[in-house]
């Protein structure tokens, strides 16, 4: 799967990521917040449990559950 992700500041320099299909919109529930495109069209291996560089856990479980993957900020 292809995927668009996005980042928005949190703090102290932290950044979260989310992650959209490629070519969908950000879904409604986070438009409210100011994300940033950090890279279109990424590759996400079917299998992926994570996406370490954006501290994202089960992307494609997220993804199907709610339309989008967001970091999980526990790990940072």
């Amino acid at each position: 799967m292809r995927v668009d992700i996005y980042r928005r500041a949190e703090h102290d320099g932290i950044f979260s990521y989310l992650a959209v299909p490629e070519g969908k919109i950000i879904p409604e529930e986070v438009t409210s917040t100011d994300w940033q495109l950090e890279t279109r069209a990424s590759e996400v291996a079917d299998d992926a449990q994570a996406l370490p560089d954006y501290h994202i856990e089960h992307p494609l479980q997220q993804i199907a559950a709610k339309g989008y993957a967001i970091t999980s900020l526990k790990d940072m």
